[in-house]
């Protein structure tokens, strides 16, 4: 790989000893290397890259590390919402894929993907998927947007099947885009923790 993954991003790694820094038992029972992982946020002195794991319950979650060498390809959210993607899938009547379906078939003035569950099951055919599944979104966002021009996605999220969540990526972190729309100020996700801030462009404290 050449491009450096980023948050969300599935990986999928040469070998089972390639994660690190991981003692859950049921990673060792569950895993298999045919199955991704997702790039979390985190800092290592090493380079080594912040990674969770997926198991079978919804409470199985484990925080590991990966190096770059180990990765033999990716799967960004964005390639995910691929309106192909989406109708070819196995679980194209589930609802979280059904409501992404509606947002493919828009044009946006941005880069947006799937995440969460859905992301992984649209990636790695899993019936990870139930009735209750919400559909969880990131919006790439290098440079400001205003409120306003994120209304109509907004205001069709709200009309979804299911539950829909937008996080917002930008250079400095991630943060909600109901929270923000709301209460005009939200808490960004960053590498080094969560900062309430106004504006999730810059770096000062709100």
């Amino acid at each position: 790989m050449t491009d450096t993954p980023r948050p969300h991003d599935l990986l999928w790694l040469n070998r089972r000893d390639a994660l690190q820094g991981i003692d859950a038992p049921w990673v060792s029972e569950q895993w298999r290397s045919h199955l991704p992982v997702v790039v979390r946020r985190d800092v290592n002195d090493n380079g080594l890259i912040p990674v969770g794991v997926r198991g079978v319950k919804r409470e199985q979650r484990a925080a590991g590390w990966v190096s770059a060498q180990d990765i033999t390809r990716a799967a960004t959210p964005e390639s995910l919402a691929c309106l192909n993607t989406l109708l070819r899938s196995p679980f194209v009547s589930q609802q979280p894929v059904q409501a992404a379906i509606q947002l493919a078939q828009r044009q946006w003035p941005w880069a947006w993907g799937i995440t969460g569950s859905t992301g992984y099951a649209l990636a790695t055919e899993m019936p990870v998927l139930h009735a209750a599944s919400d559909l969880d979104l990131t919006i790439r966002a290098p440079a400001p947007v205003e409120p306003d021009a994120f209304a109509a996605w907004q205001r069709l999220v709200t009309q979804l099947p299911c539950r829909a969540d937008t996080q917002v990526e930008t250079p400095l972190g991630a943060f909600s885009l109901t929270e923000w729309l709301r209460d005009g100020r939200a808490l960004l996700k960053t590498n080094q923790g969560a900062r309430l801030v106004r504006d999730p462009w810059r770096r000062e404290d709100a």
